[in-house]
Parts: C-alpha cells; sequence; structure tokens
C-alpha cells in the first residue's frame, strides 16, 4: 500500500512540474508553428493539356510530339503510327 501512495505521490509531483514548465514558456514557443503548405502553382506553371491522337493518354503541352499536320501524340511511336481509326 505505501508503495501505491509513493506512486501516486511521485505521478502528481511529476504532473505539477510539467505544468509548470508549460506555464513558464512564451505563447509562441507552446503553439507549434504550423507545417509549410505546398506552393499553389502560379499561372506561369499551368500548361493545356492535349490528348494522343492515337491512344487518348492527355499530356501537357510540353511533353507532346507534333507530327507535320499539327497532330498530338504522345510518343514517336504513336506520331509513326498515325492517328486512331
Amino acid at each position: 500500500m505505501k508503495y501505491l501512495v509513493l506512486l501516486l505521490v511521485l505521478a502528481v509531483a511529476i504532473g505539477v512540474m510539467m505544468l509548470g514548465r508549460r506555464r513558464a514558456k512564451p505563447p509562441s514557443a507552446r503553439v507549434p508553428s504550423p507545417a509549410p503548405t505546398p506552393a499553389a502553382s502560379s499561372p506561369k506553371d499551368v500548361q493545356s493539356m492535349l490528348a494522343c491522337a492515337h491512344c487518348g493518354v492527355n499530356l501537357p503541352r510540353s511533353e507532346v510530339v507534333f507530327d507535320a499536320g499539327g497532330r498530338p501524340y504522345c510518343g514517336h511511336e504513336h506520331r509513326l503510327l498515325g492517328p486512331a481509326r
């Protein structure tokens, strides 16, 4: 029984010490800063998406391969195969 009382006294003492430390800190130190949010893409980063004329896969305009007629393709192989029938 005396060990249970000793354990209870120690738990209360540790709790009081932790509470005292928490109150001693300035509010800015207690509140964690919010996690940095990923930067939103600016309008200059936005690209139009084009569908491959052969398979229909959507790709950003910078990754598209065009044929002589101006049709977009996802790669050179599909450009050689031509548009889907």
